[in-house]
Parts: structure tokens; sequence; C-alpha cells
């Protein structure tokens, strides 16, 4: 039997020639599988994966690979930053690279185009920034509008919004109104994407759907309500406090409700909101 190396020579084929053929699986060496300590014993690196978890585990603690490859060298494995990165990639633990959906997923808007039959059967919120001159700085008004009548159901001003918020301005709203299969639409801000407010909004019974990215015309309603703010209050006064702001912003708000607002088959929407619909 003739030998690789002859055959090469006797059809002067160079060997590199012959032996550019990529194998199967990486290239390379291949990982290992074990890691050494400094006491000269060798570990699986799944004990390693498990320190690391634990170090990630502490209160506060948002380590990138080269701090835990400190850590872990203080720990007595002999390990450089090359094999902790991979490790960490390996079981998803790289700080700030793997940004999950917890929960259920979204519900997108389907059309853009919201068809209301009667009052209380879609509603629309968004959040808008209100400067205010006193403070140097900008407050943020929640505003949840009746899609049906344009009647503005409540609102909130405050120069920090969060979750806990948004849950007591809809908890106080779901109090006042006899609201039964609602739909409510708004943008995907982090107030509103909040697993505890989604999971609030579906324990309630109401059906909470998101503006696609970068669309704020699925949201038109509320868009152009807050711009008719914008010119019409914003523009126009000058903000001292917190407070004189939502005095303003009250009464304006109770000023729009009592303008006559037209459907397309010019029927007054402020007829349209009955006081039965509020609860006793």
């Amino acid at each position: 039997m003739v030998c690789t190396t002859e055959l090469l020579q006797w059809s002067a084929i160079p060997r590199s020639t012959y032996y550019n053929k990529r194998g199967e699986g990486l290239r390379g060496r291949k990982p290992s599988s074990m890691t050494v300590t400094q006491d000269g014993d060798l570990v699986a690196n799944e004990v390693v994966v498990q320190e690391a978890e634990a170090i990630l585990q502490q209160e506060f603690c948002c380590y990138g690979y080269k701090n835990i490859c400190d850590e872990l060298r203080d720990m007595g494995f002999i390990i450089n930053h090359k094999k902790v990165y991979r490790l960490l990639k390996q079981y998803h633990l790289l700080f700030n690279r793997r940004i999950g959906t917890i929960g259920v997923p979204r519900q997108f808007v389907r059309f853009r185009k919201i068809r209301a039959e009667r009052p209380l059967e879609h509603l629309c919120m968004d959040i808008k920034y209100v400067y205010i001159h006193g403070a140097r700085r900008n407050a943020l008004l929640l505003t949840v509008l009746d899609v049906y009548s344009r009647k503005v159901l409540t609102h909130m001003l405050r120069f920090n919004i969060k979750k806990g918020d948004v849950i007591v301005l809809l908890s106080l709203l779901l109090m006042e109104y006899r609201i039964e299969q609602v739909t409510i639409r708004n943008d995907n801000g982090a107030q509103f994407i909040a697993t505890v407010v989604r999971n609030f909004l579906k324990d309630k019974g109401v059906n909470q759907e998101f503006t696609h990215v970068a669309t704020p015309q699925e949201n038109a309603y509320i868009e152009a309500l807050h711009s008719n703010v914008q010119r019409e209050v914003i523009e126009r006064f000058e903000f001292e406090s917190v407070y004189y702001a939502q005095l303003i912003l009250q009464r304006y708000y109770d000023c729009h409700i009592s303008e006559p607002h037209k459907t397309e088959k010019n029927i007054s929407l402020v007829t349209n909101f009955k006081p039965s619909l509020l609860k006793n």
C-alpha cells in the first residue's frame, strides 16, 4: 500500500493543497472541560460556572467577565479572562448581553384607526413633558382619554411617573367608572410595558395593546390632545410649580370636556358620555 506522501510526490501536488480541506466542527483546539486550581486539583467547568453564578447573585453586583475572572482567581482557580468569557457566554451570564421578554408577549396594534361604538370601549393613554419654569425641569403628564367621547377620564402630573403610579391612576379610574370589555392603547414606554402593570390590567379584564415602535399615528387621539395641550396651555403659561400647572391643566381639561366635539355623523360627543357610566 502506497502512503499519501509518495502519492503526492508522484502527482506533483503540494501537501498544503491536499490537506486544505476544512474538517468538521470548530477550528482549532477543542475547549477544555476542566479547570485547574492552585492546589493542583482538576474541577469541571460546571463548578466554575456555579461559582460565577454565586458571585452574580450578590446584591447590586453587575460584574463583567474581567471582574468575575479576578474573583475566581481569588477563590483559587487558575483561569484567564478568555475562558471566563467563553463560559459566561455559553451559559448566558454575560453582563448586558441578553435582553429577554418576561411574561406574556405584548399584543401590538392590529388596526391603526380605532372604531369605537360606545363610551369606555376604547381608551388611550400617553405621557407628555411639561416644563415647570419655577423648578427649571420637566414634569410628566399622564392622560387617559376615552376615544368615543373624547373625554379626559383622568390625568396625573408629577416629576416622576413610575409603574406604581400608573397602577394607582388606573385603579382610581376603574373604581370611578363602569368599565367592561375595554381596550386601552399605549406606546412602549417603560411605565406601560412593566410586568406588574400588564398583569394588573389582565387581572382587571382590560385588554392592553401597544403601538409599534416609532408610529405615534397609531395612538393619534391622545397625540392630538397633547398637541392641543402644547399649543393652548404649555406655550401660553409659565408654571411656577407643579401644583400651579395641575390647576391650569385641570381647568383646561374641564373646558375641553364642555367643547363641542363632533363625529363623522355630526353628532355631539359630549352628550354621549352619560352619568350612568359612573359607579354609585
